[in-house]
């Protein structure tokens, strides 16, 4: 593979290797989530024929994937940095497809939660993520990224139309059973079709045990960690009780996918000059309050909601701000993480997205089983509403982005001074044991090729970039 230091006076298209590779951990990182997310629109009602089923524990199969998940990503990434990618990847694999079959053989509701546990204890998220940095090159990372992030938006959606179509055919167990053998799949194009580099230390793609410390403590954090937190408490908490609510609409089981297929999409098209305003006029807080707005108003809504049309209204405004708010808080963070913490501290965003999973099942099912469906929406809705005042709050970000610049040998104060003398650089993190300086700039007016001038000048002190 090309060195990630070599300079570009602008981006670089992906190289044959580096487009399989994305490819194929895209569809890796996209078939998992598809498997968890088939179920979120028919267990409340296919996990009723399940013996020992209440409302919730139903809740708790649907979101204890979560908790699993988030106590397992942070220590598995680490761990890839020891023994390799594909042993954690294809081990978290393996785990994901045994929980899978556990599930699909089940006939006890908790046979269906250990299944579902099993299923988040196959945590590769951390270790795709840092396969993707060992195989992509710098100027390309992005790209990497942003492939990765669509390929969950787009499995989300998938989830939610094919999730009620396969329950028609064949229940709960027919998903498990799918999910189970498309794991074992992604056992094979790990196998056959990513390649094996050796593991690449990067500090803005994998967490640092010591850095997560300090990045617990930033508080600068914390309104984006709640607010993913928050986010992916509502995707699992409002199917605990959306599904009943369309039978009463009068919409069967079997057809809630033509209901939520042309409601996706409208969603995803309506997102899009959103996200355009937040990046391109450097709108974002404006935005994700917008769609936090949306949001709000759209659970009120489903609270007295009767009529199909009016779900159909109010789902489409929920996604809308779902997807705004999905896309836009991971780009804050990346934004404000200090140079050289953007792993960690998403690695904890990461974490409190899944613990928001679990918690939005349990809490959803109890809501539901004590005061119903609608006070649910209303519970939610609020929560929702103090979120955006605490995040009004906050500052809004400055439009910066990371750089990495690799070293040979030691980095003198004098040249540290150089790089934070550049037009456009805000921060300089030196990581002598991983060779690298971490930037934080404002890709506007920062001269790449000046930075790699200070740190690699002419002589034999330096030497030349890898």
């Amino acid at each position: 593979m090309p060195s990630t230091s070599s300079a570009h006076s602008g981006p670089a298209n992906l190289s044959s290797t580096e487009q399989r590779a994305v490819a194929s951990l895209a569809s890796l990182y996209a078939l998992r989530m598809l498997g968890l997310f088939m179920v979120l629109p028919v267990m409340m009602i296919e996990g009723q024929k399940l013996d020992g089923a209440t409302p919730s524990l139903l809740g708790l199969a649907m979101g204890v994937y979560g908790l699993t998940q988030a106590l397992l990503q942070i220590p598995a990434g680490t761990l890839s940095d020891r023994i390799g990618r594909k042993p954690i990847i294809i081990g978290g694999l393996l785990i994901f497809a045994l929980g899978s079959f556990v599930a699909a053989s089940a006939d006890n509701v908790w046979w269906v939660i250990i299944g579902r546990a099993l299923q988040g204890g196959g945590a590769i998220a951390s270790a795709i993520m840092a396969l993707v940095t060992d195989l992509t090159r710098e100027d390309n990372r992005m790209k990497a990224m942003a492939a990765i992030g669509a390929s969950i938006g787009l499995s989300f959606s998938v989830a939610l139309v094919l999730g009620p179509w396969l329950a028609g055919l064949g229940g709960l167990s027919l998903i498990f059973a799918a999910t189970g053998l498309l794991a074992l799949g992604g056992v094979l194009v790990t196998l056959f079709l990513i390649p094996n580099p050796p593991p690449r230390p990067h500090r803005d793609s994998g967490a640092v045990w010591s850095e997560i410390s300090v990045q617990l403590r930033n508080t600068r954090l914390w309104p984006l960690n709640i607010g993913i937190f928050l986010l992916h408490a509502l995707m699992v908490a409002i199917f605990v009780a959306i599904p009943a609510r369309l039978l009463a609409a009068n919409l069967p089981a079997e057809q809630h996918s033509w209901l939520y297929l042309p409601v996706l999409v409208v969603a995803f098209l309506l997102m899009v000059p959103f996200i355009i305003v937040a990046e391109k006029k450097r709108r974002m807080k404006s935005v994700v309050l917008t769609g936090a707005g949306g949001i709000a108003i759209a659970l009120f809504g489903m609270a007295a909601a009767s009529e199909l049309w009016h779900w159909g209204a109010l789902l489409l405004i929920y996604f809308w701000g779902f997807n705004l708010m999905e896309a836009s808080l991971p780009s804050w963070l990346s934004k404000i993480a200090p140079a050289g913490a953007k792993g960690s501290a998403m690695g904890i965003y990461s974490s409190m997205q899944f613990l928001g999973a679990f918690s939005g099942g349990s809490a959803g099912g109890f809501l539901l089983s004590h005061y119903g469906s609608s006070a649910l929406f209303v519970v939610l809705g609020a929560l929702v509403i103090l979120w955006a005042l605490i995040l009004s709050q906050s500052s809004a970000p400055l439009h910066l982005t990371s750089v990495r610049l690799d070293i040979r040998g030691n980095c003198s104060e004098q040249q540290l001074a150089q790089l934070m003398a550049l037009a456009g650089v805000s921060e300089a993190s030196l990581q002598a044991s991983e060779g690298a300086i971490y930037l934080k700039v404002s890709a506007d007016v920062f001269d790449h090729q000046q930075a790699l001038a200070i740190v690699h000048p002419t002589g034999e002190e330096h030497g030349s970039q890898r």
